[in-house]
C-alpha cells in the first residue's frame, strides 16, 4: 500500500495513450438532462487536458450536443443506450430489468476495465444497486458506504462523512471499515497525510451511545496506528462542520438524516438572508456595499464545488452527482472522478481495509476474552 498523498502519473486501467484518464459518464439521469452533462464535460475538458470520456445515452440526443462542442472532438467515445433509469424506478426493478439503460452501460465500462471510475446524476438507490450487482464488493468489505464532502472550518474547507445512505445500519466491524475507507478517501482527495477520524454519537463522553458504538470505539482506537489515522473519539453533530475532525463515521440512516438536514438548513438560511437583504432600501444599500464579501461567502458555501457522493468499497469507483447539478456541478464531479482515478482509489481502499481490519479484529478478540474472564 502506498503511503502519503502521492498520486500516480497515469491510471492503471482504462488508458488511451500514455497519460490519459478515462471516465465513464451517464448522460441521461439528471434533472437538467444531457445538455447539462455535455456542458459540464466542456468545462472539464478545458481543465483536465489528459481526460477522456465514455459517454452513455441516446445517440440521437447526444450526437447534436457533441457536434456543438468542438473542444470535445476526439475525446468522447459515445455509447448508445436507448433506455433511461428514472428517479421513480425502484432499485430492485432496475437490477432485474436495467440492461440497455445508460446507467447499466456506464457501470459496465468500469466492470470491463475500460475506465476506473463512473459518474452518474441518476437515481441513487438504483445506482448503488447496479454498482453492487456489476462491480461487487472489494475483498474483506462487509458493506459499501457513500461518502460525501461537508463544508468545514478545516484548511481545505471540507470534511468527509460516511455512510450517508448506502445502508441504514452498521455493526462495529462495519464502522471500522468505514473509518478505513474514509481515511483513504480523505488522503487521496483532500491531501491529508494522517486524517483525524471521529465516531458520530449523541455525546463525546465514552459511556454514551449504543453498544456497537462502544465496540467500534475500542476497535478504532486499536486500529488507528495500522490504519494511519488519528482517532479523536466520539464527535457530536455540531462537530461535523468543525476543524476538530476530518472524517466523520456513522451508519447510513444517521448520516443521510444529517446530510438532508444540513442541505435543508442551508437553503433556509440562504432564503432568510435574501429576504433580509431585500427588505428595505437601507438593507439593499448595505447589501450593495457588502457585495464583495457576499460573493466570497457564496463561493465558499456553493454546494456545486463539493458535488459528488462517492461509493466506497466496490471493485471500481462510482460517483453519484446531485440530480439537479448544472454544468458547474457536473464539472466538479468529473474533477473528483479524475483525481480518484489517478489515485487508484479502489486498490488503496482494499489495502487499507485489510490492514485496519486485522488490528480491529485483535481489539475485538481481546475485548471478548476480557468479557469472558469477568
Amino acid at each position: 500500500m502506498a503511503s502519503g498523498t502521492e498520486i500516480p502519473a497515469e491510471t492503471v486501467a482504462g488508458r488511451k495513450g500514455a497519460l490519459s484518464t478515462v471516465i465513464s459518464i451517464d448522460a441521461m439521469g439528471g434533472d437538467r438532462g444531457p445538455a447539462a452533462v455535455v456542458a459540464g464535460l466542456v468545462l472539464s475538458a478545458a481543465e483536465l487536458p489528459d481526460a477522456r470520456f465514455i459517454l452513455h445515452g441516446d445517440q440521437a440526443v447526444l450526437s447534436p450536443l457533441l457536434a456543438r462542442a468542438p473542444t470535445l472532438a476526439g475525446r468522447v467515445d459515445l455509447r448508445h443506450a436507448e433506455r433511461v433509469v428514472t428517479m421513480e424506478d425502484k432499485p430492485s426493478q432496475v437490477m432485474r430489468h436495467g440492461q440497455g439503460t445508460s446507467m447499466f452501460s456506464t457501470i459496465d465500462a468500469v466492470k470491463n476495465g475500460e475506465a476506473p471510475v463512473a459518474v452518474s446524476c441518476g437515481n441513487t438507490g438504483a445506482l448503488m444497486a447496479v454498482a453492487m450487482l456489476r462491480l461487487r464488493k472489494l475483498p474483506g468489505v462487509n458493506r459499501p458506504a457513500i461518502a460525501c464532502y461537508w463544508p468545514s472550518r478545516n484548511p481545505s474547507g471540507l470534511n468527509v462523512m460516511l455512510d450517508v445512505g448506502a445502508d441504514i445500519k452498521a455493526e462495529a466491524a462495519d464502522l471500522l471499515q468505514f473509518a478505513a475507507m474514509g481515511t483513504s478517501y480523505a488522503r487521496n482527495s483532500l491531501g491529508l497525510a494522517r486524517p483525524r477520524v471521529g465516531l458520530l454519537n449523541v455525546g463525546t463522553e465514552e459511556h454514551k451511545g449504543r453498544a456497537e458504538l462502544h465496540q467500534a470505539y475500542a476497535q478504532m482506537s486499536a486500529a488507528a496506528s495500522a490504519g494511519e489515522f488519528d482517532f479523536v473519539g466520539f464527535v457530536e453533530g455540531s462537530d461535523i462542520p468543525s476543524d476538530r475532525v476530518d472524517v466523520i463515521v456513522t451508519d447510513g440512516f444517521t448520516g443521510n438524516v444529517a446530510l438532508k438536514t444540513g442541505e435543508g438548513t442551508a437553503k433556509l438560511i440562504s432564503g432568510f438572508l435574501r429576504e433580509a437583504l431585500g427588505s428595505t432600501l437601507l438593507a439593499r444599500l448595505g447589501a450593495l456595499l457588502a457585495m464583495g464579501a457576499l460573493k466570497r461567502l457564496q463561493a465558499r458555501a456553493d454546494p456545486r464545488r463539493a458535488n459528488g457522493g462517492v461509493f466506497l468499497g466496490l471493485n471500481g469507483t462510482v460517483i453519484k452527482s446531485h440530480g439537479s447539478a448544472d454544468a458547474t456541478g457536473i464539472a466538479a464531479a468529473v474533477r473528483l472522478a479524475h483525481q480518484l482515478a489517478r489515485a487508484d482509489l479502489a486498490n488503496r481502499i482494499a489495502a487499507r481495509v485489510a490492514s485496519t481490519g486485522l488490528a480491529g479484529q485483535d481489539a475485538a478478540a481481546t475485548g471478548a476474552e476480557a468479557g469472558t474472564a469477568e
